[in-house]
Parts: C-alpha cells; structure tokens; sequence
C-alpha cells in the first residue's frame, strides 16, 4: 500500500530570535503523540497488519509516542485480547522509536489492573488510565481507583481527565495528591479548565499533553508537554510541525500552523462525529489502514467524507503556500 504524500510542513525558521528554553525534564512519552485508531478489517476483524503500517507512518512522520485503545482506539468495543494483541503488534513494529502508551482505563478498579498487567506483559511503555465512568465515584475513590492501579504494575501513568464522557472530572487539589505517586508522571488534559491546569503545573512535574487538538499550541505556551491527538491521525507532520516552531522561537510562524489546523481540526472534532469516526474516514479516502468502526459507531457517509477530503487538501496547499513564502 502507498501512503498519499501527508501535507508539507514548513521548515523552522533558519535563525531564531529567541529560542525557548529546553525543558528541565524531558517529557515522558515525547511531546508528540497520536491517540491511534485501531484498524478493523471490512469485516470488522482487528487488523494487525494495518495498525503495524499504519503505526510505522506515524512515527516515520513525527509522532513521538502513540496511544492505543483510547477513545479514539475504540476501546469500549474491543475485546482485552485484541488490546494486547495490539499493543504487542505495535511495539514490534516501531521498537524503540515512539514510546507505546496503553489505554487501560474502564469504569471497574478491578479490570483497569488487568488490564494495565497486561499492557506491561504485552511491551507497552506506559499507560493511559481514564476516570472511572457512569458510576461516578466520589474524589477519594477516584483517588484510590488511580493509586491502586498505579500501584499494580511498573510502568509510568497518564491519568486522563475528560468529563464530559466520564461525568466526573479529577479535581484539581485531587491532581495535587496523585502527583506524589512516582509512577504518575503525566495527564491527558480534556478537562477545558486552562485555570485549574496552570494550577496543577505550577505545583507540580507531571506533564500535561492536551487531548484537543484546538489547545496544541496554548496549553504548550503555558508549559504543557505537548499532545495527544486524534487529528495527528491523518496529518502527524502538520501538527508536530506547530511545537517545532514554537521551540525554535518563532511564536508567529506557529500561531499560523495552529490557524492553518483549524478546519479540519473542528471538521474532526467539532462537527458532530466522534473522532473515531472522522479519523477513520479521512485514513479511508487517503488509502491508509483504518476500515470500518465498530457499532455503536457508524461510519461517515461519503458527503462527510469528502467534506474532510476537502479541509485535508486545503491545510495541504495551506503549507505549501507557508513553504514557498
């Protein structure tokens, strides 16, 4: 299978006026990473071969880790062997050139821990734990839900606050307690508080990667480690390339990658489909691995389809056009 050329990013600038100061402590899985969706087959079988190629394109253009199983991953419709068949399948595929973040989380302290032993057993490098769902416990039991997890196995944690699919948010003063465990290093922040967030990394090292592709470059600029993005599905080059710039000093040339993003990041993920959906239909039409969703989901129909076509190719001539000026 031959990948379509991805959109081009523009080089960073040749002479920076003012470099940012490197981070004291290197982000736990990069700064770059994609929330990877899980290829199926038509029949809706797991796709192996399609998640190693796709995975490999990935990093081939940038991305420094990939999250697997997340929401993005369809992670309530498929089974805990095929998560660590997944993780298993990816890891081989890249080695040690993106770190392998695990989605574990579910709604039952219990099953979260298997499945977090075996996303270890399975070569994963790190794990991604979501707030425990529908049930909608308490703060100190969403406290002992992610200690205990954390307790489980050896690997590094990104605790995943989203609540408006799990109904309960991590409080900040709740963030402030679980930053002391050693082995909870990072958030995948969707939380849309950008004042509880700058509390959180004012008193504390965990690192914070956005989990929505419209915050990339302000929750970078306030001193988050980077993202976890749905978008950087369909074009990793693009979206690495706005932290790039703004690493190498040039703020305005990474305001304007970020705007550049910006319809197919709201066609993506503001239009009413959920990422899984969008993501795999853009993969689709490009000729990547990706195939159909699994129900509840159902995939975009061919209008949707050639309306993220279209934004595709506009960021496309978009960088270009930032390239030759």
């Amino acid at each position: 299978m031959t990948s379509p050329p991805a959109p081009s990013a523009p080089p960073a600038p040749s002479a920076p006026s003012a470099p940012s100061a490197p981070s004291a402590t290197p982000p736990p899985f990069g700064r770059a990473l994609c929330a990877m969706v899980t290829p199926f087959t038509a029949d809706g079988l797991l796709d192996l071969d399609g998640a190693r190629l796709l995975a490999e394109r990935l990093v081939a253009d940038g991305c420094d880790g990939l999250v697997l199983s997340g929401t993005t991953g369809e992670s309530p419709t498929t089974s805990d062997d095929e998560k660590a068949a997944l993780v298993r399948a990816v890891a081989e595929a890249v080695g040690d050139r993106a770190a392998i973040v695990a989605g574990v989380g579910s709604f039952a302290t219990r099953h979260t821990v298997e499945l977090a032993l075996q996303a270890e057993k399975a070569g994963a490098d790190g794990l991604l734990v979501v707030t425990p769902y529908y049930s909608r416990p308490p703060q100190d039991a969403v406290e002992a839900h992610f200690l205990e997890v954390a307790d489980a196995t050896g690997l590094p944690l990104a605790l995943y606050d989203i609540p408006g699919r799990t109904g309960t948010r991590i409080e900040p003063e709740t963030m402030l307690r679980l930053a002391e465990h050693p082995r909870i290093v990072a958030v995948k922040d969707c939380a849309y508080d950008l004042m509880a967030t700058q509390k959180v990394l004012s008193r504390t090292d965990l690192a914070y990667y956005t989990g929505c592709d419209e915050f990339i470059l302000a929750l970078y600029a306030v001193g988050g480690a980077g993202y976890i993005s749905t978008v950087a599905n369909a074009v990793p080059r693009q979206l690495r390339s706005i932290i790039d710039a703004f690493d190498a000093g040039d703020t305005e040339r990474a305001r304007q990658l970020q705007r550049q993003s910006m319809e197919l990041i709201e066609l993506m993920m503001g239009a009413g489909l959920p990422g899984a959906v969008t993501s795999k239909a853009l993969l689709d039409v490009l000729g990547l691995p990706a195939g159909p969703v699994r129900a509840p989901l159902r995939s975009a129909g061919r209008e949707a389809a050639g309306g993220l076509l279209a934004a595709y190719e506009a960021l496309g001539q978009a960088s270009r056009g930032s390239l030759s000026s």
